[in-house]
């Protein structure tokens, strides 16, 4: 490993959560009651004070990260990532631990930090880079390059509170990418930017790890972290659950605890039509022996195991009703489509379930997840899951495995190829 430019030791965020002791809802009489005779409550039940409760956001946090590395920070909503940038960002400070950083630091985190809203978008380049330690010749020498990736020219001289949230997304990145710094962290903001954005954003950053510089970069898209990251901090309840190399963590989080099923017990209620005539009951992604799975190698069958509930067990399946089933990658973009009419398929019993097998080879390398739909041919929607059942396709050994996850796109076709002896096409030009 490379000289440490990042470390952590034992690492802890504490907060206090107030918790008042009467707890729920009063009449404004009552309010007004309690407000009046709050100091004599004071002296005489102390307990009726606001309780003070502890939640620790990280804990026992220990790692380190060399000059060059382009490190992921994944795991759930809640789990400590934007804290744990926080404090290498020096937002906030540590409760317990240590951090030692070795170069300048320039993050990019939620929408509305780093930048002063009075302040123009010119004003502010300069603000950020003299906050670097750089002198005012070194951000002119960068100026132009900052401006141009943003794309804010004609708003330069603008204040950057009315800059809309892509706007100012766009100039704050090319500010922190731009301005040199030895360690870039980046949280999930560049969600807010376009298709086009992202993935220029994830070019520069490419181009920044190669020049020997570190990144730490939070997402939720765990396409873009395999593309991006080599290594992988997986945060779980503010703990390191995982650290290592991203194609071993990723298919570790995306299959603990409710990753790898998906939906069940959905009930008529959590239908899109209260009535319909069938809902989704329960789906998850199986392997061919038919235990769970998540993560699956490209050589092997996809499959997708769906619960229907019905509103008259006893009746007949509308004929009209469609299934359909559509594959997303990890941007939400639908990759391929399929259907199938739950009334051909069979006679349906009480405990009968709808699989759907995905071939294989098909899908490349990348994160994946289902679209399910139940409608009729005109149309009318009466159930619908997006997102359900997200699943991890990882290159076995192929000939594409040299190639980096997304330049392949989405979908491995078996092709057929022939050699065409004497061919035409250069003879007749057109």
């Amino acid at each position: 490993m490379t000289e440490a430019v990042v470390r952590v030791e034992g690492l802890g965020k504490k907060y206090l959560l107030q918790q008042r002791a009467e707890a729920g809802y009063a009449r404004l009489s009552e309010q007004l009651m309690r407000a009046a005779t709050a100091p004599w409550r004071r002296l005489t039940r102390p307990s009726d004070r606001i309780a003070r409760k502890e939640f620790w956001a990280l804990k026992d946090l220990s790692f380190e990260i060399g000059s060059g590395e382009v490190v992921g920070v994944i795991g759930r909503n809640g789990a400590g990532k934007s804290t744990l940038l926080k404090l290498l960002s020096r937002i906030t400070e540590p409760t317990e631990g240590r951090i030692e950083l070795c170069g300048r630091v320039a993050s990019l985190l939620e929408v509305g930090t780093g930048f002063h809203p009075e302040l123009t978008g010119r004003e502010n380049i300069f603000l950020n880079g003299a906050l670097l330690g750089m002198t005012r010749a070194e951000i002119r020498a960068k100026f132009d390059a900052i401006v141009a990736f943003a794309e804010v020219e004609q708003f330069l001289d603008t204040p950057v509170k009315r800059y809309s949230s892509g706007m100012y997304v766009r100039l704050a990145f090319a500010v922190a990418a731009h301005l040199d710094p030895e360690i870039l962290i980046i949280d999930e903001v560049l969600a807010v930017g376009d298709a086009a954005f992202q993935k220029k954003c994830l070019g520069r950053m490419d181009e920044i790890a190669r020049g020997g510089r570190t990144v730490l970069f939070v997402s939720h898209q765990m396409g873009t972290v395999a593309q991006l990251c080599s290594r992988c901090l997986y945060l779980e309840q503010g703990r390191l659950a995982a650290d290592g190399p991203t194609e071993d963590v990723i298919p570790r989080y995306l299959t603990s605890g409710q990753a790898i099923g998906g939906v069940s017990n959905r009930t008529p209620d959590d239908a899109v039509t209260p009535d319909a005539p069938m809902w989704v009951v329960a789906a998850r992604t199986t392997a061919n022996d038919g235990e769970p799975q998540s993560d699956f190698l490209h050589t092997s069958q996809v499959t997708l195991r769906l619960a229907l509930g019905r509103n008259d067990p006893a009746g007949e399946i509308p004929t009209q009703l469609v299934c359909t089933v559509a594959v997303q990658d990890h941007l939400g973009r639908r990759v391929l489509t399929t259907q199938c009419q739950p009334s051909e398929v069979g006679d349906f019993e009480a405990d009968d379930e709808l699989a759907m097998s995905l071939p294989a080879p098909l899908l490349a390398p990348g994160s994946y997840a289902f679209i399910v739909t139940l409608h009729t041919h005109a149309g009318e929607i009466f159930d619908r899951l997006s997102g359900v059942c997200p699943f991890t396709i990882t290159d076995g050994g192929s000939r594409f495995a040299r190639y980096r996850a997304g330049d392949l796109g989405c979908v491995l076709a078996d092709c057929e190829w022939q050699l065409i002896s004497a061919g035409d096409l250069v003879a007749n030009r057109f």
